[in-house]
């Protein structure tokens, strides 16, 4: 989130982040989010009777805020179908394996028990199946043999800053579509 953020002060940048929405009042992407100017909000899903009541609110915050495109940045929840839905085309997600290679969980521990030689992340559009959605870039790193999961968790981390500003870019420029 710091990444896109940083992105969009540029002045050739297609995209402007217009608010910060999280499911976690202590997320600190909330903090840093009011201290450059930006609308913050915070919804505990456990607050509401049911997913689509907090679903629902959620697309009401974000509409407040005129947003176009949603960019799912450690926002750990599954989404309903009904919100995915509604931002078709429009929902990113950035997920630190190669996908379609290690959805869900524990991505970095997976690859190295499997001895694989390659990881990386993937920026994906959101469909309503974990992790399916079409990839509109990825990056790769090797995994060593010295490798732990934060080893390896560090490295993909600096890929996943340099590519989700170019995916985020792409989409608000047009050149991408799912």
């Amino acid at each position: 989130m710091a990444t896109l953020i940083e992105a969009a002060q540029a002045a050739d940048y297609p995209a402007e982040i217009v608010g910060v929405l999280s499911n976690r009042a202590s997320a600190p992407g909330l903090a840093l989010a009011a201290s450059h100017g930006l609308a913050t909000a915070s919804l505990a899903q456990s607050k509401f009777p049911s997913r689509d009541m907090f679903e629902d609110t959620m697309t009401q915050v974000l509409e407040s805020w005129e947003t176009e495109i949603v960019c799912l940045a450690g926002f750990m929840r599954i989404l309903g179908e009904d919100f995915v839905d509604r931002w078709q085309g429009r929902l990113i997600n950035i997920h630190p394996s190669l996908l379609p290679a290690y959805k869900g969980l524990h991505t970095h521990e997976r690859a190295i028990a499997d001895g694989a030689t390659e990881h990386g992340c993937t920026v994906h559009f959101v469909t309503p199946g974990l992790d399916e959605g079409p990839a509109i870039l990825q990056a790769r790193v090797p995994v060593l043999a010295t490798d732990t999961p934060e080893t390896l968790s560090a490295r993909v981390l600096v890929e996943e800053h340099r590519i989700y500003p170019q995916a985020l870019r792409m989409l608000a420029a047009g050149e991408v579509h799912i």
